[in-house]
C-alpha cells in the first residue's frame, strides 16, 4: 500500500526547535515524530511511501539515508525551491504515487498523513473504506470541540466549512444553518484516489481548500472512527503529553 507523508512544514509553533532542525525531526517520546509516523504506517502494511520536504530538507534526507528507509521504499518530493502547502504539495507528489509509466490499477489510492499528528486509527481500514466507497477523497474526521468545523450531509459528503467564531463560512456562496449538516474536524489524515490526485492543480494552495471549491462535485467523504484517539503534535504543550498518549 502506498502512503505519503506531508513533512515541509515550517514548524513555527514549535520555534526555536525549529530553527535548527525540521519539524518532522523535533524528538517525540524519543524519536522523531517521521519515525512515528513512518513506524505506524509500515506495522498498518505501507510499504511505498512520499514524504515531502522543504524547510532543512537536507536534514530529513540525511535521517532516512542513515535508517536506510526503515527498510521499505520512500520517495522524496523535494519542495526546497518552494513550499507548496498541503495541496499543491500531494498534486507534485502525484507522478511520485502514481507514475505514469506504471499500469494503475481502479482501486490504487494513497493514504495522507501530516508529520505531526498521532493516533490510533486503524490505517488499513481507512484504506479498506475508501476502496469501497467510490469517491475521489475520504476524509479520517473527529467529534473533538473546536471552533472551525467541515460540514458533511446525511451521506457524509463533503458539503462546506464554518468558523463558529467569526461565522465565516467556505466556499463562496455557501451558507451555514445550525443542525443541518454533521459537523466534524478534520484529522489530517485522508484517502485519495489515483485518478483525483492526478486532476488536482499545480499551484500552491490548502488541500481542504481545494476540496471545499469542489464540494459540489460529491467527490469528497468522510470516515468517523467512533474510538479515535487523536493528537496534534506539532505545539509545544502537546509535545511534552505525547509519551503519555503513546503509553495508552
Amino acid at each position: 500500500m502506498k502512503a505519503m507523508i506531508f513533512a515541509a512544514g515550517l514548524g513555527t509553533r514549535l520555534r526555536p526547535l525549529t530553527d535548527t532542525m525540521p519539524k518532522a525531526l523535533v524528538p517525540v517520546a524519543g524519536k522523531p515524530m517521521l519515525e512515528h509516523v513512518i513506524g505506524k504506517l509500515k506495522a498498518a502494511g505501507y510499504d511505498e511511501l512520499v514524504v515531502n520536504i522543504h524547510h532543512l530538507g537536507e536534514q530529513i534526507v540525511d535521517f532516512l539515508r542513515t535508517n536506510d528507509n526503515f527498510g521499505i521504499t520512500i520517495r522524496l518530493s523535494d519542495e526546497r525551491d518552494a513550499l507548496l502547502d498541503t495541496g499543491g504539495g500531494l498534486a507534485r507528489a502525484a507522478s511520485l504515487l502514481f507514475p505514469m509509466t506504471e499500469a494503475t490499477p481502479a482501486e490504487d489510492c494513497a493514504l495522507v498523513h501530516n508529520v505531526d499528528i498521532l493516533s490510533n486509527c486503524d490505517l488499513k481500514q481507512l484504506m479498506e473504506h475508501h476502496r469501497s466507497s467510490g469517491v475521489g477523497a475520504t476524509l479520517l474526521v473527529s467529534k473533538r470541540e473546536t471552533a472551525r468545523y467541515l460540514l458533511f450531509d446525511a451521506d457524509d459528503y463533503l458539503c462546506g466549512w464554518v468558523n463558529k467564531k467569526t461565522l465565516e463560512t467556505k466556499p463562496v456562496g455557501f451558507r451555514y444553518e445550525e443542525g443541518k449538516y454533521r459537523e466534524y474536524a478534520y484529522s489530517g489524515i485522508q484517502v485519495v484516489d489515483a485518478a483525483f490526485c492526478r486532476q488536482m492543480p499545480q499551484d500552491k494552495y490548502s488541500v481542504i481548500d481545494y476540496y471545499l471549491s469542489i464540494a459540489s462535485r460529491r467527490e469528497v467523504r468522510c470516515y468517523v472512527q467512533d474510538d479515535l484517539r487523536l493528537m496534534d503534535i506539532g505545539k509545544p504543550e502537546t509535545l511534552e503529553q505525547a509519551e503519555e498518549f503513546l503509553a495508552l
